[in-house]
């Protein structure tokens, strides 16, 4: 792919230093950021990689721009998705893509005009464990899956968040917000579709947030079978090694398999995978890097290669967490 010279529109997340880091790694050439309010983080992300900020949106959906990159406040990424269209101009934004469902119609709207490329930072299937899981169930080494259970414990700090946050119009919530990650990590690995969703989300802090749930279970059943359980938390201690333990356990009827996403304190702060089957003690596995990254999986899509991630599996994905959000029971444990 020749060099190419992509924008960043809102910076609200610095998730948005991925899609940076990763372009400019390729050699592409950054125009610059646009942000009017999240001031401090856009100062700090600039700095780091050398980039002008800018006060017009025009330079930075000029002809010269192919790609623009996208970190807004969640319930405005729509507006910036449907310029993108407007100027063809492809655009990857952070997750998640839409907070409701009117906005999840008007971004399959433009999917299926098909005039621009839309991505998501869908970064978990790009992890050497998880990418490694993803090859030892190809191989078949766990046997048939029969279930999977996801525990994803988030640090919050909230004084250092934006008033956003706790917004469920401008955030999404629990559910939309981290569990994204979750659905799109089942449909890969099984390659399985969600069929029917149950669960709850719970309030037992900051009362002065009243729409802010902090704390989310789901029961998810995939359309072959396999049953799953997703947890979600902002109840990581701020004592803790990492922003969150994350564990993904997967059972099948050969052996079991467990990530510990952010290592172990007392083993490693390295991503493990530990794997246990009938003909073999429980062992470390080693593990995998996939062959690209999530950015030149999405040039490829552009490009029109073949791609790891597609818009279906970014609709279908954001769907999911949609229909759980409506689906659960709310907890209310502040009196």
């Amino acid at each position: 792919m020749k060099n190419l010279t992509f924008s960043i529109i809102g910076c609200q997340h610095p998730h948005i230093e991925i899609f940076i880091q990763e372009m400019l790694d390729m050699g592409h050439k950054c125009k610059g950021i646009y942000e009017t309010e999240n001031i401090k983080l856009t100062k700090i992300i600039a700095d780091k990689f050398n980039i002008d900020i800018k006060n017009d949106l025009d330079s930075l959906l000029s002809q010269e721009v192919n790609v623009v990159g996208s970190a807004a406040i969640n319930n405005r990424k729509v507006d910036i998705i449907e310029m993108c269209e407007k100027y063809r101009k492809d655009i990857m934004v952070d997750k998640p893509l839409v907070t409701n469902k009117e906005d999840f119609k008007r971004v399959k709207e433009v999917i299926d005009r098909n005039k621009i490329q839309v991505g998501m930072l869908l970064t978990e299937r790009f992890r050497p464990s998880l990418y490694t899981l993803k090859q030892k169930v190809i191989k078949g080494e766990l046997g048939k899956i029969v279930s999977i259970e996801m525990r994803k414990p988030h640090l919050l700090k909230p004084f250092e968040r934006p008033k956003w946050h706790f917004s469920k119009e401008e955030c999404g919530g629990i559910v939309i917000d981290l569990f994204v990650h979750d659905f799109d990590l089942l449909r890969w690995i099984t390659n399985q579709e969600v069929e029917t969703i149950n669960g709850y989300v719970s309030k037992n802090i900051l009362p002065e947030y009243p729409e802010f749930y902090d704390t989310a279970n789901l029961q998810v059943l995939l359309n072959k079978g396999i049953i799953a359980n997703l947890y979600a938390d902002w109840h990581t201690p701020e004592k803790s090694w990492t922003w969150g333990d994350g564990r993904i356990f997967v059972v099948g009827t050969k052996g079991t398999a467990e990530i510990r996403a952010e290592g172990d304190p007392f083993v490693s702060n390295s991503e493990i995978m530990i794997q246990i089957t009938h003909d073999k003690k429980a062992q470390i596995i080693e593990l995998q890097t996939p062959s690209i990254t999530i950015t030149k999986d999405f040039l490829n899509r552009i490009e029109g290669k073949k791609a790891i991630i597609s818009h279906e599996d970014i609709l279908n994905t954001t769907k999911a967490t949609l229909v759980s959000d409506d689906k659960v029971e709310v907890v209310n444990n502040i009196s």
